[in-house]
């Protein structure tokens, strides 16, 4: 698919010189030349003579993504593609950075004046401890983290992570860099007919890009987007704001809301899973079945579990692990979780993955215009490189809680 997406501007995003255009524009590119042009290469590469080499080593063909790891780390052509792919990733933050930076000061002030005329809730606290598997690294090679503070009242992580999103999808996010949000909204528009939540939370939700759809799709709901970094959320509330949605966020762990029990009809979230660690998995599934209400839905999008793929195909998406300070990306797709949903208090017959087709090639794949066909046409797709998701669509984890006649017997 032929990329024609800009991003959409909007108040809480600074306007770039001639010149700071020019280097995130060839960011974006020199990312989609490595994915369209250098990752394509390795697997000729790998078939033709890395996985001979190993055959000869060991005795044994590769068993898995660890034995193609081992044998591919030596191989030239990897390690220029990596090289490459690492390079393109700290140059697009470090593109960006220069407007953040040169904007800070009126970018905040523009914040609180978006926020005070909104609304709906932003509830930071003032105490509030970021969970360490968070703080301890820079995730995605962001500069300073998702959560990182350099003023008061600051929101450049914010600013940097949704300009930065874009340029890392190469612009498969769409306009509004809310392509994962409008294609679950799509999937639960087509597949759960009648489904209408009165209260919907976003986990996770960063600068608010995918939360924001759903205000669109149920106008009527309270809507809540909640994520562990206060420059996240100041930045989301004033970005709603600015674009006309009052939506409520607040700084929140999803471990363990402040939220009731049984609050929510539809809980969400859009790669935030991969973003926890191992232990903190299960207590977010936890959370979500205390916090749905009986006959709720629980929607995770992400990247597909590695058992649902080739070894070859988990090396490629592994890399972020290794090459993007993803620490736990790998092991999140390792994990099982249908039988987390299922410890959590989910009915297993009730738990299932399913695709959302990715709602900006749906769109150029009908012309313009969103349909059932299109929706099957780009979901039943082959993953091919150069693509933002495997198969042009979003792995999505749905479950549904209980009714209470259910939970009652």
């Amino acid at each position: 698919m032929l990329n024609t997406f800009q991003q959409a501007l909007h108040p809480m995003l600074p306007r770039v010189t001639h010149d700071e255009a020019s280097r995130q524009e060839f960011t974006k590119s020199f990312k989609g030349f490595i994915q369209a042009k250098l990752l394509p290469g390795l697997g000729p590469v790998y078939g033709g003579r890395v996985s001979k080499a190993f055959e000869r080593e060991h005795g044994r063909a590769p068993a898995d993504r660890r034995d193609i790891r081992t044998a591919m780390v030596d191989d030239l052509y990897f390690q220029h593609y990596a090289s490459a792919n690492r390079t393109a990733q700290e140059l697009l933050w470090e593109s960006t950075n220069i407007s953040v930076e040169r904007e800070l000061p009126e970018l905040i002030e523009k914040a609180k004046a978006l926020s005070a005329g909104s609304t709906a809730v932003l509830d930071i606290p003032d105490e509030f401890e970021t969970p360490r598997y968070i703080t301890a690294l820079d995730i995605h090679c962001m500069p300073g983290g998702y959560a990182t503070e350099v003023a008061p009242d600051d929101v450049s992580v914010g600013v940097l992570y949704d300009r930065g999103v874009y340029l890392y999808a190469m612009g498969y996010t769409g306009p509004m860099n809310d392509d994962m949000g409008r294609s679950v909204c799509n999937y639960v528009k087509r597949n759960l007919k009648g489904f209408s939540p009165k209260r919907i939370l976003d986990m996770g939700c960063t600068v608010g890009h995918s939360t924001l759809p759903y205000a669109e799709l149920f106008p009527d709901a309270e809507i809540w987007g909640i994520d562990v970094a206060a420059p996240q959320i100041r930045y989301a509330h004033a970005r709603a704001a600015g674009v006309g949605l009052n939506v409520n966020f607040a700084q929140m762990n999803a471990e363990e809301t402040r939220f009731p029990d049984g609050h929510f009809d539809l809980i969400v979230s859009h790669i935030l899973l991969h973003e926890t660690s191992g232990k903190a998995m299960p207590r977010i599934f936890d959370e979500c079945a205390r916090l749905l209400s009986p006959g709720g839905y629980m929607i995770h999008a992400d990247l597909p579990p590695f058992d649902l793929m080739d070894p070859f195909t988990q090396f490629i998406l592994d890399n972020e692990t290794w090459y993007n300070n993803e620490p736990f990306w790998g092991a999140m797709r390792d994990t099982d979780q249908v039988a987390l949903a299922e410890k959590a208090g989910f009915d297993r017959a009730e738990v299932r993955f399913d695709t959302a087709p990715m709602a900006v090639m749906e769109f150029a794949a009908q012309g313009g215009g969103y349909s059932e066909e299109s929706a099957s046409a780009v979901a039943e797709r082959d993953f091919t490189a150069g693509e933002f998701a495997p198969g042009g669509g979003w792995e999505v984890l749905i479950a549904r809680k209980p009714l209470a006649e259910a939970i009652a017997a």
